[in-house]
């Protein structure tokens, strides 16, 4: 069975770990990730944002963060499953649970930046409900897709 927390300290290695995983795997670490994966603290939680765990028992299999844009706008962000639970259902977890807090907040709508590449992502956000939107600056070199989910309250 998979469980969704909010972030606690103890899980910062985690949420580095699980991420630099599957950036390096397919692309490579950049400033922006060193940024948030290494004060997830400054960079997320203080300035509004939220992180989420997928635990199974006692271990994390996955994280997501939910990161401030403005009053309106949140992007989901640093999300990541570990190899071995990957088709579990996590990510679809997270990403509810994600959405679910940001509603609450008020957003608006959530966008993201990915990667084609990275078909199960995509799939997940399709299933999630976002849609693509037409491609502008990216903080990141490896996106070439970005994505947004309109919120209704």
């Amino acid at each position: 069975m998979i469980s969704i927390e909010t972030f606690k300290p103890e899980y910062a290695a985690a949420f580095k770990a699980l991420n630099v995983a599957w950036i390096e795997q397919f692309f490579g670490m950049e400033a922006g990730d060193y940024k948030a994966l290494d004060h997830p603290q400054d960079y997320i939680l203080d300035k509004g944002g939220e992180i989420f765990v997928a635990l199974s028992g006692n271990e994390v299999i996955g994280v997501c963060a939910m990161i401030k844009v403005n009053d309106t706008e949140y992007e989901l962000a640093k999300m990541a499953v570990g190899e071995q639970a990957r088709g579990k259902g996590a990510g679809l977890l997270l990403g509810k649970a994600a959405i679910a807090w940001a509603l609450k907040k008020g957003a608006q709508r959530v966008v993201l930046d990915s990667n084609k590449r990275l078909e199960a992502a995509i799939k997940l956000y399709y299933k999630l409900g976002f849609k693509t939107l037409d491609m502008v600056h990216s903080p990141y070199q490896r996106s070439d897709i970005q994505m947004i989910l309109e919120l209704s309250h």
